[in-house]
């Protein structure tokens, strides 16, 4: 309906403020591949410049078991009691704080910029550019290689992650669900975002691109594949991940919740950690960050915390968003059908990707400093995921099945692919998926609890706000683009909501057109 051309903008904001900040994972990537290429990992070892006397590469906790807790756990200059060791830090994980972080103590203190992360923020964003300033048929040249790259490199991970030891006490606490979870409010607004996420619902993306299909595609078949592959691999992801944090807790001798914080950072110690532990581990570390890349650049992997946590599994968080030049690709295509211009070629196309792309690097500025976290779960957690997500899709649902009609929307998608689809799909449309949507959005609101970081610093109360900024500025666009439209409506209630359904228009369309 063009009554509903709210969702569309919304959908906008929101891929445009995830193309902001989720290039941080492509950056950090970036980063530690460059510090592959040496002989010896500088994460696998002490005595750095970033390094703090708590660091430690062995722990040998074997000792202790039979002692007391103040028994000697090290020998030579070494020499430690395992109440000492129990204090310890690996470099993997000082490496990742101390080196490239360099995380300050509060949002209000941003410090200094890393010139080393701003190079890299720089060439990641000239090589999305240049995945997508051609267009989609560029970009789909490059998928045949690096959708299936990444997979090649997990199995070789999981293969040699299982024969550690703990791999399997990690690997069970991965599949054993704590279900007192389910009364947590965050469990549930964290499943709901990272399934939003991991299919790009809300996103618009999708819809962008799914604007250069045939007419006839087989879209409903589409979308069962991506849910089998999406989420498969998301599971299989899980066991690499806890194969090696059941090796961590095992070798420091603690459960592996305490292993390291949950959160955007963790599948940076999780994974430099497992390579370390192979034969020529700058090898593997330099193919899984180039994996890493290409994987952020191009593919649906979705191993978030969030849904993970949902369940008492705590899957760390690998990238938890729509692939960077999918989600750039998607909001460019966007903006030039929302502002159509025929006969201008492709110079136009050009154009805009480049100012997208220097507009979105000058804002992931501030996350190059040293409070750079901090900015970045601030729109991790209010730009583009949680209740933005949820009231998106509620409003979806409601214009598909209760405004342009949930049987109408039947009849043209059977138009389309030759056969309707399952009844079951026509009732999670108009009922289960708007009422699981607002359940969860209501029990978020009332249970809301201040944003933190790694589970000890609270943001202060202005920085909760400028989130809820970031949130309502995607999530206004509904109802001020409806008010407005109503606003400007003439004629009686019933002869609105006629021009609101409208006819069915089943052709091929521009964004524009739909919108």
């Amino acid at each position: 309906s063009p009554r509903a051309a709210g969702l569309g903008l919304a959908s906008m904001v929101i891929v445009f403020f995830c193309n902001s900040y989720y290039i941080m994972i492509l950056v950090w990537g970036l980063f530690y591949l460059v510090h592959s290429l040496t002989d010896t990992l500088p994460w696998a070892t002490c005595g750095h410049a970033w390094n703090t006397e708590q660091c430690a590469e062995l722990f040998h906790l074997e000792l202790c078991r039979n002692g007391s807790s103040n028994a000697s756990a090290g020998t030579g200059p070494f020499n430690l009691s395992c109440a000492d060791l129990a204090s310890k830090r690996s470099p993997v994980i000082e490496f990742w704080e101390n080196k490239v972080l360099r995380l300050s103590g509060d949002l209000s203190e941003p410090g200094e910029m890393n010139w080393q992360m701003i190079l890299c923020l720089v060439t990641t964003w000239v090589v999305v550019y240049f995945c997508i300033w051609k267009g989609v048929k560029s970009t789909g040249k490059i998928v045949y290689f690096t959708a299936l790259f990444p997979y090649v490199v997990l199995i070789l991970l999981l293969v040699h992650g299982v024969t550690l030891p703990g791999a399997l006490g990690g690997i069970v606490y991965y599949l054993k669900p704590d279900w007192s979870k389910l009364a947590e409010a965050q469990v549930w607004i964290d499943a709901g975002t990272q399934i939003f996420f991991s299919y790009a619902i809300g996103l618009g993306a999708l819809t962008a691109l799914g604007s250069y299909n045939r007419f006839h595609n087989n879209c409903y078949r589409d979308a069962y594949i991506l849910a089998v592959i999406n989420s498969s691999t998301s599971f299989f992801a899980g066991f690499v991940v806890f194969s090696v944090l059941g090796f961590m807790a095992s070798e420091q001798g603690v459960d592996i919740s305490k292993v390291a914080e949950s959160g955007p950072g963790l599948a940076f110690i999780a994974y430099p950690k497992a390579v370390t532990l192979m034969p020529l581990s700058p090898l593997w570390a330099t193919l899984f960050f180039f994996m890493l890349l290409v994987l952020g650049l191009d593919s649906q992997v979705q191993q978030g915390d969030r849904y993970g946590e949902g369940m008492g599994w705590h899957v760390p968080a690998e990238p938890r968003s729509l692939p960077q030049f999918v989600g750039v690709e998607g909001f460019i295509t966007g903006i030039l059908d929302l502002f159509p211009q025929p006969g201008a070629g492709s110079l136009r196309r050009e154009l805009t990707a480049a100012v997208c792309c220097v507009v979105c690097c000058l804002i992931d500025l501030s996350m190059v400093t040293q409070g750079g976290m901090y900015v970045f779960q601030l729109f991790d957690n209010y730009s583009a995921s949680g209740i933005t997500l949820l009231w998106q899709a509620f409003w979806e649902c409601v214009v598909i099945a209760w405004v342009y009609g949930a049987d109408r929307f039947m009849d043209d998608v059977a138009r389309m692919i030759g056969y309707r689809p399952l009844p079951f799909m026509k009732w999670c449309w108009a009922v289960v998926t708007p009422l699981v949507c607002v359940g969860i959005f209501v029990f978020h609101v009332v249970n809301y609890k201040p944003l933190t970081y790694n589970k000890t610093y609270v943001y202060p109360w202005w920085g909760d706000a400028i989130g809820w900024v970031l949130a309502l500025s995607s999530m206004l666009c509904i109802p001020c683009t409806v008010l407005y439209k109503l606003l400007r409506c003439k004629g009686s209630l019933r002869e609105v909501r006629a021009v609101w359904r409208g006819p069915s228009r089943l052709r091929p369309q521009p964004i524009s057109a739909i919108l």
